[in-house]
């Protein structure tokens, strides 16, 4: 059910000077994308021609009455409004949803993922009943509206789905991907919303921090279903809405957030996700994803069109990938993608089952891999956005890693040490295929000029 449309049809020998040429033009126009999105700790609303012409589209796009409220709060009493979604010095936000309706027995996105994930925050004290405000749950958060979800969906996809609810009460449980085991029950479409609203309280959180803090907290939607698969015309791949996709447009409409980052490092394409904004030019998308797994898209050729050019940077990693090749990757190539950008938010698709004892695929990275990630990307959006960034759950599917590596996560973000070396076995770990991951590094760089 993916949208792409490759760019590239030529042979390899052709290619990488085509591309060169083309990309690093494009390459030049993101370096001189101006605009800051903070001075002096004060918001600065974007008056490009896309953000103008966004607000003019804010009111059929997203212009439902609980947006308009907010986007008005925002502007007129930023302090009030504040206090009234957390406290003030809270250093992790998070919100969750386990959409326990919403389930299959023997799935591998089942309702027992979030759960178990609430429960190792619980037994490794990183929840507010230990850490107070530091650690805070955001409890005042609304679900998504359809205008909401339309930012980024068919409309017919989005009624389509509701009206098969009845089916979905009557059977049981529906499946609704061809390409993939996505099913429904009853109350999918209701908790679809809630996950899809989870993301933009947290952005709406985060944003508003950051103008009277200059550390804002690190938000993170732990939310079923997932997201990043879903394309603009229907579900795939376990994932309903995109949730991401969703909040980035928020982002962009009520904020006036002109550059959005997503980074995804899911062991999956996040193919939904790149077909929503792959003519964005506003819209950086970085994925890693194991080559040649599910759903057979992202290629390094893959990089956007028209406008959006140069802003889809796919890096499939061969099977057998970790903890090295993931901290190359991040300082060779995510990190100079992004100063280039210069992001005024970051969004992470925060997929754990990239992890070595997921049943899903066959990359190999550890929970220490999971804590460099989170620690190494707040430290990013610190350096370039204010510290603005929002992490979305997605894959991860040993309820053992995925909820030992969420916890690491978390520690990252505090700034404290991990605890992979109890988690982890370096035993059952093999050697990189350095060789591999060495020539798609280069490759990709070649490509995007980096």
């Amino acid at each position: 059910m993916g949208l792409f449309h490759p760019v590239w049809s030529a042979s390899p020998s052709s290619f990488a000077g085509h591309v060169t040429s083309l990309t690093c033009s494009m390459m030049f126009k993101l370096q001189n994308h101006g605009g800051n999105c903070l001075k002096n700790n004060k918001f600065l609303l974007f008056q490009s021609p896309l953000v103008k012409q966004r607000s003019k589209l804010s009111c059929s796009s997203v212009g439902n009455e609980d947006s308009t409220s907010i986007s008005r709060s925002i502007r007129e009493d930023p302090q009030s409004y504040i206090s009234t979604i957390q406290p003030s010095d809270a250093r992790i936000l998070y919100y969750a949803a386990p959409a326990m309706g919403h389930n299959k027995e023997a799935h591998p996105e089942c309702n027992r993922r979030v759960p178990a994930i609430i429960d190792a925050l619980e037994k490794s004290e990183l929840t507010s009943k230990f850490r107070g405000s530091e650690v805070t749950e955001l409890q005042n958060i609304r679900s998504a509206t359809v205008d909401d979800i339309a930012s980024v969906h068919s409309r017919a996809y989005i009624t389509g789905l509701e009206k098969a609810m009845s089916k979905a009460s009557d059977d049981g449980i529906i499946f609704i991907d061809g390409s993939g085991p996505t099913y429904a029950t009853a109350t999918t479409f209701q908790e679809s919303l809630l996950a899809a609203g989870a993301g933009i309280s947290l952005v709406d959180s985060v944003v508003i921090t950051s103008r009277i803090r200059e550390d804002p907290p690190v938000g993170f939607a732990l939310v079923r279903p997932p997201g990043h698969h879903a394309v603009p015309q229907g579900p795939m791949g376990f994932c309903v809405f995109g949730n991401i996709a969703v909040a980035a447009r928020h982002a962009q409409l009520v904020h006036g957030l002109e550059r959005v980052l997503i980074i995804d490092f899911d062991v999956h394409h996040g193919n939904g996700t790149n077909d929503v904004f792959y003519d964005d030019p506003d819209v950086f998308f970085i994925s890693t994803h194991q080559s040649g797994s599910y759903p057979g898209t992202g290629k390094m050729q893959e990089i956007g069109s028209g406008e959006g050019e140069g802003t889809t940077l796919n890096l499939p990693l061969p099977g057998g990938s970790g903890d090295g090749t993931m901290r190359t990757v991040f300082e060779e190539v995510i990190v100079p993608a992004a100063q280039r950008f210069k992001p005024d938010i970051i969004l992470v698709s925060a997929g754990y089952d990239a992890h070595v004892l997921d049943p899903l695929a066959s990359l190999q990275f550890t929970t220490g891999t999971y804590y460099m990630l989170a620690s190494n990307i707040k430290q990013l959006a610190k350096q370039l956005c204010g510290g603005r960034v929002v992490f979305f759950l997605e894959g991860g599917y040993n309820l053992q890693s995925l909820s030992n590596s969420v916890a690491d996560s978390f520690r990252a973000f505090l700034g404290e040490q991990s605890l992979a070396p109890k988690f982890d076995d370096p035993a059952i770990l093999y050697e990189e295929p350095s060789k591999k991951v060495l020539e798609a590094i280069q490759k990709v760089k070649h490509i995007h000029c980096l």
